[in-house]
């Protein structure tokens, strides 16, 4: 058939390009001598032409299969540019009325129609299929296929079901098409849709104006604020795990004004597509987003892409990071990377069925030796795709650009091989590792090979020394892993020819991530506190608090001067960002604050962190409010603390976080009746004219242990500060 048609033509009169990209001629003409087809095209390539021309060339309508709905809608208006008529293109979901349904079918019957997409949800419904078989149909497209396979990063076990009904609706040829596909998975596509004789296409998947850079997740809000105004005006994505997180960093961003939006599942349609809508036409540069954000988005001048949280698999960070320079122009992937991370999405995983758990744990472990390599970034991404990248360094990886220093590996390679060997080929790199340094796992005892010669032969080196030399085996093509059989670790025949003549391999030393959440540290990363100002602000501490007759703590704490020596707030909006200072305190001590700091700042010519200024939200916690409202209409503190279902310890902390930002709270009528007058007064005095320090540790040891409680000191502290100090 393609021999009478001019490809170039169709081109040109249907899309207005000159020329095809890559392989899209091939697959086009394949698609139109009616041929099952395989497409394997990273993000950018132009999948989606190689079903929409054959679908306007040839006799009856394609149908698309496609998981979403934002997805759907962007390419039928897509389609419809390219045409004169809107009946052109339509889609069948469960957004559409009654009445569109009807024009839906109407369209279609009368032959308008070239290209239906439809949910695969959609496609097994009953009416739908006696509806297919009264129509021709040119062929099946499949779009986002790796969603057919468990081992793809976004499996849907109704795309499990399109085959049987593709065979009760009626035969056509299938086109299969997806971004991102390991060799497991394009089996299990194309096994799963009947396809196994169908010809593939494959184009490479190395993105060589991509920066891969994976960075230590600490203080990564800052570092993100820090990023993104260095590249003010680019489009960015930022991609997190939780909604919740969305939400937050959004928030943030907004506030540190970036113009950024926040999109994931839990918001109303309206509001997600308007966000969309607002990235796509530059409305705002950033947006915030769980991975249901993109699929299908065509925005080619993205130029960051942020992980956050790092993804599941590497499939699911390959297809994301792709978002970036689609145009061929410059695209960074940062990605903010922390063991604990790990760890939480294992915990996610527990209560699943234990073969998926199985399949999610290895797609994990590759994520995290991708993470904490020291090898070339891009080789081992596309060693993971069944790619072979051949050049030394690409120079466009953090690791490439920052090369670590190299060991020789020939030793510890040999150990690997021989431990593989002698456990009969029959285990994954978690056991091997655990037979390497001697570990009595429960895996090695119930196999006995505590017994085995070789037990502990590699003692001298940690578990992650270990997994790090089983990474550069495997790249290096000295072992294979069975990822159909649990990721098995088998010797390959270029490994059995080392064991005979090894020859001398060049091992990195890893990546030693720092294990700390961004949330535990106070100050960090990019900033350290400046003693010099410290002790100069602790002495204007001392002097306001003799000049006002008042205890230094009440004026500020010493973590809220450690953050003005670290980040040198220089006006009273500043300052309010500051640790325990809030707006009240500001405007009642702040002025001489802020003018020697920025005395000291242009006197040492001091070039103040970018992230000083990351304003943090200001703390509309619900949960203060009602405290306050509470003790407004004087509700017992017992009782405060029970409704809110926390002790009265967490409640105590909540006041202590109130006052100390300078709020002011009267407790007096709860703390009457639970505390006798002169009780009340010793502490009260003590914070007044004795105390050096506010600590309660102290404050028991001066007034005599056996007297007071903690209780009731934190009280009358809250008291004293509030009265005193706001």
């Amino acid at each position: 058939m393609t021999k009478h048609i001019d490809l170039n033509a169709q081109l040109k009169r249907h899309f207005g390009f000159d020329t095809f990209k890559g392989n899209q001629e091939e697959i086009i003409k394949n698609v139109l001598d009616g041929n099952d087809t395989f497409v394997l095209m990273p993000t950018g390539g132009g999948k989606s032409l190689c079903y929409q021309l054959p679908a306007l060339i040839l006799e009856g309508t394609a149908i698309v299969i496609s998981p979403l709905i934002a997805l759907m809608k962007n390419q039928v208006d897509a389609m419809r540019n390219f045409s004169e008529d809107d009946g052109i293109a339509h889609f069948l979901n469960s957004s559409l009325t009654k009445s569109a349904i009807t024009q839906v079918k109407e369209d279609v019957l009368s032959g308008k129609t070239k290209l239906l997409y439809v949910a695969p949800e959609s496609l097994t419904k009953e009416e739908n299929i006696q509806f297919f078989k009264q129509i021709k149909i040119s062929f099946y497209a499949v779009d986002e296929a790796h969603c057919i396979s468990e081992w793809g990063h976004d499996f849907r076990p109704e795309y499990r079901r399109i085959r049987p009904i593709i065979n009760e609706i009626g035969e056509a040829p299938v086109i299969a098409l997806t971004a991102t596909a390991t060799p497991k998975v394009q089996h299990d596509i194309q096994k799963t849709l009947g396809m196994l004789k169908a010809c593939v296409f494959k184009s490479s998947f190395n993105r060589p104006n991509l920066f891969y850079d994976i960075r230590p997740k600490v203080n990564a809000s800052k570092e993100i604020i820090r990023i993104l105004k260095d590249n003010a005006g680019k489009s960015a994505i930022i991609y997190c795990l939780s909604r919740k997180k969305v939400e937050e960093l959004a928030e943030m961003l907004q506030v540190n004004g970036i113009k950024a939006l926040a999109y994931h599942a839990g918001m109303d349609a309206a509001t997600r597509s308007g966000n969309q809508d607002k990235f796509l036409h530059e409305e705002v540069n950033v947006i915030v987003a769980t991975i249901a954000f993109g699929m299908g988005i065509d925005k080619p001048d993205v130029r960051i892409v942020i992980h956050y949280d790092i993804p599941k698999s590497l499939e699911g960070y390959y297809q994301e990071t792709g978002r970036a320079g689609r145009d061929g122009g410059e695209g960074r992937c940062i990605t903010f990377y922390s063991y604990q991370d790990i760890q939480k999405l294992e915990k996610f995983m527990q209560g699943k069925p234990l073969a998926e758990q199985e399949i999610g744990k290895q797609l994990l472990f590759e994520t995290v030796s991708y993470a904490e390599t020291s090898l070339c970034r891009r080789k081992l991404l596309l060693h993971y795709f069944g790619e072979t990248f051949q050049e030394e360094n690409c120079d466009c990886c953090d690791n490439c650009v920052n090369p670590k220093e190299q060991i020789e590996g020939q030793d510890a390679v040999l150990k690997v091989l021989k431990v593989i060997q002698e456990i009969k080929e029959k285990f994954k790199a978690e056991h091997v590792v655990d037979v390497l340094t001697g570990k009595l796992s429960s895996s090695v005892k119930s196999y006995s090979h505590q017994d085995l010669e070789i037990f502990g032969m590699g003692d001298e080196n940690d578990a992650k020394f270990w997994n790090a030399v089983i990474r550069h085996a495997l790249v290096a093509g000295i072992i294979t892993k069975e990822i159909e059989n649990y990721g098995l670790l088998k010797i390959s025949e270029k490994g059995y020819n080392y064991i005979k003549a090894p020859f001398s391999i060049m091992l990195t030393k890893n990546h030693d991530y720092d294990e700390m959440e961004e949330e535990t540290r106070t100050t960090g990363g990019t900033a350290a506190v400046d003693p010099e100002l410290f002790s100069m602000l602790k002495d204007l501490r001392k002097r306001i608090s003799k000049k006002l007759n008042l205890p230094p703590f009440v004026i500020f704490q010493d973590p809220s001067l450690e953050a003005m020596s670290t980040y040198y707030p220089i006006n009273l909006e500043e300052l309010q960002n500051m640790p325990g200072v809030g707006a009240g305190k500001a405007k009642r001590f702040g002025d001489e604050f802020v003018q020697l700091i920025q005395r000291h700042v242009e006197e040492n010519e001091i070039d103040r962190p970018i992230d000083l200024v990351v304003k943090s939200v200001a703390n509309k916690s619900k949960q203060k409010i009602a405290i306050i409202q509470s003790i407004d209409r004087k509700v017992p503190l017992d009782d405060i603390a029970e409704s809110k279902g926390i002790e009265m310890n967490d409640l105590l902390k909540e006041l202590e976080s109130i006052v100390y930002s300078g709020t002011r709270v009267n407790i007096d009528y709860y703390i009457d009746q639970v505390m006798d007058e002169e009780h009340r007064d010793d502490i009260f005095l003590y914070f007044k004219e004795d105390a050096e320090t506010d600590d309660v540790a102290t404050a028991l040891n001066e007034l005599g242990e056996g007297e007071f409680t903690e209780e009731e000191i934190r009280m009358v502290r809250i008291k004293f500060i509030s009265e005193v100090g706001n």
